[in-house]
């Protein structure tokens, strides 16, 4: 059993590490404020593959790592928590799905797991972005242009980015699992 507890925790870790790597690369530059990337996609492996607690977990060293390496903007101290270690551990939502997308592939659901996977990814993309929301609008609402509402100014830039976003991860993750379902596989979950 502790072999199993470290195996998770490894690799918890080692797909934040990826993730942050991921992160290094340039991003596609949308406008000025939204930029998109795939870097998502490792968080969203482990927490597919292990369930949401390795999720959350590989999600906040990754949030740490922002932080640890300087990549983060850093205003307040709760700005920070909410914008880096709670949005970066949302990205293990996806692992509530873990089960059932294991299931679906083991007996060649394919549609019905890919549809599963999909709806993982937005609705884990949509929880790290509802708090990159939050943190707009209270931390960077002052940024708003002049006469835009600082909510509608958040919506505007996360919720394109978590569109974006959402698209690109679902794209490369659908692509990996049908070239390799057994990259999700967990003998224990199943």
């Amino acid at each position: 059993m502790q072999n199993y507890r470290l195996q998770i925790l490894i690799e918890a870790a080692m797909f934040a590490a990826a993730a942050m790597i991921l992160d290094f690369l340039p991003s596609i530059q949308i406008v000025a404020g939204i930029s998109v990337s795939f870097a998502m996609v490792p968080v969203f492996i482990v927490a597919l593959r292990w369930g949401w607690k390795a999720g959350f977990f590989s999600g906040f060293l990754w949030g740490v790592l922002q932080i640890v390496t300087g990549d983060a903007t850093v205003l307040y101290p709760v700005q920070v928590l909410v914008e880096y270690l709670l949005a970066f551990a949302m990205v293990g939502v996806a692992g509530f799905f873990a089960y059932v997308i294991q299931e679906k592939i083991k007996h060649h659901r394919k549609k019905e797991a890919f549809f599963t996977l999909t709806m993982a990814i937005f609705l884990a993309s949509f929880a790290r972005y509802f708090w990159h929301f939050v943190a707009g609008y209270y931390f960077w609402g002052s940024y708003a242009p002049e006469g835009m509402s600082p909510v509608w100014y958040s919506f505007i830039i996360n919720g394109t980015t978590m569109i974006l976003t959402f698209i690109l991860c679902a794209i490369v993750l659908l692509a990996l699992v049908s070239v390799s379902p057994r990259l999700l596989e967990n003998k224990s979950l199943s």
